[in-house]
């Protein structure tokens, strides 16, 4: 195994979860505020399961988003 081209792999996997994640959110609290579903001062509870085919990575990510 390349240290170098795994390392840079998993960078740019996480740079595009991260960044696609981070528009459907901003994209779904949106909306929500404009149906009325939100009002734009909550706390939202958000989790991301992360596993990887072929291998034993089954963890859990929980933290909470401030709107305000």
């Amino acid at each position: 195994m390349n240290e170098d081209t795994f390392n840079l792999q998993i960078r740019k996997f996480l740079k595009r979860v991260g960044i696609q994640s981070q528009r459907q959110i901003e994209l779904a609290v949106r909306d929500a505020i404009d149906s009325g579903q939100l009002t734009g001062s909550e706390t939202l509870n958000a989790k991301v399961q992360l596993t990887v085919d072929g291998i034993d990575v089954d963890h859990t990510i929980e933290d909470t988003i401030a709107l305000e």
